[in-house]
């Protein structure tokens, strides 16, 4: 995924074979050298000046993708669409007992005391105890995937947060990698969870939700009940964040209509800002709900249609608690 790129294939799978990959790479560097001598310079590159090493970042990315062909036709991991609940409140459960009466009353003939219902609290958790180490800014500025990916791994401890665990995994995209998932190639929401599985969280599926407030509310509840993370598809699918933590009114494992105030947010765009989506907020930092509407849109990819996620809110979701 790349936030302020659209890769489309004109030619359409049929027409595209792959080439040997010596062949690519030398006519990778041959049109890049061609870009940095002809346009760019390369010493612009190395410093950014004017955005120019982002630009040729962009251009080789396209390039590379160009090279490799159209991604393969295979099953992938099928998207869960969920249907808003009614938005009815939710009555102050009970506690429950495991004491079976016998008869026609308690064992010992005495009254049955009445549960206290659990109270409706404000809750505040993020999983991610003190943020820093646990993550990995995009080496690229089209890397949001496999940053994303390893920040949370880093969080559930299945690995560091460093530069040479991101490009490893970035590297790997081509065993997960599929056309219903990701139809301008590389990454989407069912290859990071094929990758998570791969490196030793399983059970991440993919959710897609007709509602903003529903999709954080399934995602804070996923959190808190797994002890995991979760990868939100920010920037209209274009962009990966990994929300480690939320603010409600309730707690969601408890009630089902918790209003979801905010979200804590590792954006692995960090410290880069967007000519489009603006400057990028340090890790953990907590987003409001403003924030969060303002990023956090309905999937529209420029590359073509997805049944089941088309102007949907589209997370990356666990569902196995980790110990």
């Amino acid at each position: 995924m790349q936030p302020d790129l659209v890769r489309v294939d004109p030619t359409g799978p049929s027409l595209r074979r792959r080439m040997p990959r010596r062949r690519r790479t030398w006519l990778l560097v041959l049109l890049a050298v061609i870009l940095a001598a002809g346009a760019l310079g390369t010493g612009a590159i190395a410093v950014n000046a004017f955005g120019a090493g982002t630009l040729f970042e962009r251009l080789e990315a396209k390039i590379d993708r160009w090279l490799a062909g159209p991604p393969p036709d295979r099953a992938t991991l099928p998207t869960v669409e969920v249907t808003d609940p009614p938005d009815t409140p939710s009555p102050s459960p009970v506690p429950a007992t495991s004491e079976q009466p016998t008869g026609s009353g308690r064992p010992d003939g005495t009254p049955k005391p009445t549960p206290t219902p659990i109270p409706r609290v404000p809750v505040d958790i993020d999983i991610v105890a003190k943020h820093g180490p646990e993550f990995s800014s995009e080496i690229k500025d089209v890397w949001c995937s496999p940053a994303g990916v390893t920040t949370a791994l880093a969080i559930m401890g299945l690995g560091p947060a460093s530069d040479a665990r991101q490009q490893e995994i970035a590297s790997r995209i081509h065993e997960w990698e599929a056309y219903q998932d990701s139809k301008n190639g590389d990454w989407g929401p069912a290859a990071m969870a094929l990758a998570l599985d791969a490196y030793g969280a399983p059970g991440y599926k993919v959710y897609a939700f007709s509602s903003m407030p529903t999709a954080l509310r399934y995602a804070a509840k996923a959190i808190a009940s797994t002890n995991s993370p979760a990868l939100l598809l920010a920037w209209k699918g274009a962009h990966t964040w990994v929300m480690t933590g939320f603010k409600a009114d309730a707690d969601p494992r408890v009630f089902d209509d918790a209003k979801i105030r905010g979200a804590y947010i590792d954006d692995v765009w960090y410290p880069r800002i967007s000519s489009i989506w603006g400057a990028s907020n340090k890790p953990g930092t907590f987003d409001n709900m403003s924030v969060m509407a303002a990023n956090f849109l309905p999937w529209k990819r420029p590359e073509g249609h997805y049944p089941g996620r088309d102007g949907k809110f589209i997370v990356v979701l666990p569902t196995i608690r980790r110990g």
